[in-house]
């Protein structure tokens, strides 16, 4: 019997394999039921990142528009919020293939002395191989240093995907989804579940990384990894694992400086029976009291979409909330203080909106609103810490990149 159920799982499965193999927009499985076979657009290179430093100043670094496949990463700064905008300087010397659309997008951290680290993934001459990069600025953004590759593995294979962070002593970890131990396992006839989750550690503000650790087998191959400190200063990551038989929810698990990661821990109860990649990643933040936050994508019973949940007292996650329609996607949180805001994308058939919840009590009262809204192409909404509050990144192609505040008026929006 062909149930509801069945068939929203088949249209999933349609979705990723046409978002994997068929080079659709990442929206293109939210958005395939509205636009009944019409022609997708090619998808537009607009992943970003930013920070804020104590002054106030937003870094913003994108991609430029790549000719013959090659490309540079430029920064930008602006002392307002986004009203105004600096000249843009390009991040490297020569330029290379650089990955800047949806979950694979550069990443932005910022040093205890203001020092500006950029990690991306450099793609390869295969498919879906990839070099994850870092670059490092110790002087504001005037010079930048040298690319290097994170990782002592220099196989053409998968290392794509990066996330960044620093922690408060002020090593820089940097994680990846890596595919060497799935090779190996085809080499050896052997079965071998998704890809695995490898991170390194730099101790000397990113002039040398230590690593190539492995965090886990067996994780989802194009989800991006939630990576954030905990309440005691310890790096914390989340990733779409690979659970037996075919279980793709979500763990969690601690990183150490000598890469001895701590326990497995499953961070969602899904129970999503699916066998590819949706493309959708989880994102983790811990609140004042030290609970946990987290949103991410799923398929739950009957209902498909985007979540959120909070830890309770005793550690067990919370009831799952739903977020938006049918047609949310990609979903991300952040803490500050007791604050927690929560924002995704979604889009109705005519725009794609940014919409917000944000709680001014860890949780306990909720207010919805609409920050954004664009017709064009966009890319994820990406939250950020700044002396002022937590504030959005949102780059689309028809306005530019824009700096949202959460919780007030919009800022004016100026493409840099």
């Amino acid at each position: 019997m062909i149930t509801d159920r069945k068939i929203r799982h088949w249209y999933l499965l349609a979705a990723t394999f046409l978002c994997l193999h068929l080079g659709w927009p990442e929206t293109a499985g939210a958005q395939m039921a509205m636009t009944h076979g019409k022609t997708k657009t090619p998808k537009a290179e607009l992943g970003a990142a930013a920070v804020s430093d104590a002054s106030g100043r937003v870094w913003v670094v994108t991609r430029e528009a790549a000719e013959q496949g090659k490309a540079f990463l430029i920064m930008r700064f602006s002392p307002d919020m986004g009203q105004h905008w600096s000249a843009g300087r390009r991040v490297q010397a020569e330029p290379e293939p650089i990955a800047a659309d949806g979950e694979s997008r550069p990443k932005l951290a910022l040093g205890a002395q203001g020092q500006l680290y950029i990690s991306y993934t450099k793609p390869l001459s295969k498919p879906y191989t990839g070099e994850i990069r870092f670059v490092r600025s110790d002087d504001g953004g005037q010079t930048f240093s040298a690319p290097l590759t994170v990782h002592a593995n220099r196989d053409e294979i998968t290392h794509r995907f990066d996330s960044l962070l620093v922690d408060r002593s002020g090593r820089i970890f940097v994680a990846w989804i890596d595919k060497r131990d799935g090779e190996v396992a085809k080499a050896r006839k052997e079965t071998y579940a998704g890809a695995a989750i490898y991170y390194a550690v730099s101790a000397d503000g990113g002039r040398s990384f230590q690593g190539d650790y492995k965090i886990a087998d067996h994780s989802c191959e194009c989800c991006r990894i939630g990576l954030t400190l905990n309440p005691d200063g310890v790096p914390m990551a989340m990733w779409r694992h690979v659970f037996e038989p075919d279980i793709r929810d979500h763990a969690l698990r601690a990183l150490t400086p000598d890469g001895s990661p701590g326990k497995l821990v499953r961070a969602t109860f899904d129970d999503w029976h699916v066998n590819a990649c949706p493309h959708h990643g989880p994102s983790l933040a811990y609140g004042a009291d030290g609970r946990r936050h987290q949103t991410w994508f799923a398929v739950r019973g009957d209902t498909g979409g985007v979540f959120y949940a909070a830890s309770k007292a005793d550690g067990s996650l919370g009831e799952p909330v739903k977020l938006g329609s049918a047609q949310a996607e990609h979903p991300d949180v952040l803490t500050d203080g007791n604050q927690v805001v929560v924002v995704w994308k979604q889009f109705d058939g005519q725009q794609t909106m940014i919409l917000s919840r944000i709680s001014p009590d860890g949780g306990a009262q909720w207010e919805e609103k609409t920050l954004a809204t664009t017709t064009g192409n966009s890319d994820q909404p990406h939250l950020f810490q700044t002396p002022e509050g937590i504030a959005v990144l949102w780059n689309t192609q028809n306005e530019g990149v824009r700096i949202l505040r959460t919780g007030k008026d919009l800022v004016k929006e100026v493409q840099p």
